[in-house]
């Protein structure tokens, strides 16, 4: 079935709706293959506000795989978690550069198997990188022990800034189980 006919089937509430049921379980299934594998995961979202660590401890037994997870949503706190400004300044908050030191500063700060680097912007224009901010363009990392990819992605337009922050999630958890 195409997904205008799936869409006139469904009300895009009802879309959305399923859409989300889909991630959370992607990400239990997720969560839960991490605490067999006793892997460790760690997050410095921006664009996402901790809305992947909070996908993965919505799993009962979390706390053995997410040491904790950082919300770095200025420039500022990106540098005071370990980010060097000297990248932001070269490459800009919105590059794949950004997302590969959040990634390996979070990792490095929790001593986590992975770890995940957000950065972009969703629905506006970011006033406070109104340059280099481009609705829509998300770049993010991801570490696996020590080994870094970098992805970017271009968003459609989303209902709300919580359907950005989960097309993103589920961006970030296809990325993560390509590779284990």
């Amino acid at each position: 079935m195409e997904n205008h006919q799936y869409k006139c089937m469904l009300g895009e509430e009802d879309i959305w709706n399923y859409r989300e049921s889909e991630i959370r379980k992607n990400y239990r299934e997720l969560t839960e293959l991490l605490i067999a594998r006793r892997m460790t995961i760690t997050t410095m979202e921006s664009a996402t506000s901790g809305q992947i660590a909070s996908l993965i401890t919505d799993t009962e037994g979390s706390s053995a795989v997410l040491k904790g997870a950082f919300v770095t949503y200025c420039n500022e706190a990106k540098i005071m978690q370990g980010v060097p400004a000297e990248i932001i300044e070269k490459f800009t908050v919105y590059s794949k550069e950004t997302a590969e030191a959040m990634a390996r500063a979070c990792a490095d700060v929790y001593k986590a198997d992975i770890g995940i680097g957000v950065t972009g912007t969703m629905g506006n224009i970011d006033p406070a990188n109104k340059e280099t901010s481009v609705p829509g363009q998300v770049f993010y990392a991801v570490m696996i022990d020590r080994d870094m990819q970098s992805y970017y992605s271009e968003l459609d337009p989303q209902p709300t800034r919580l359907a950005y922050k989960l097309e993103v999630a589920q961006k970030v958890y296809e990325s993560i189980m390509a590779r284990m």
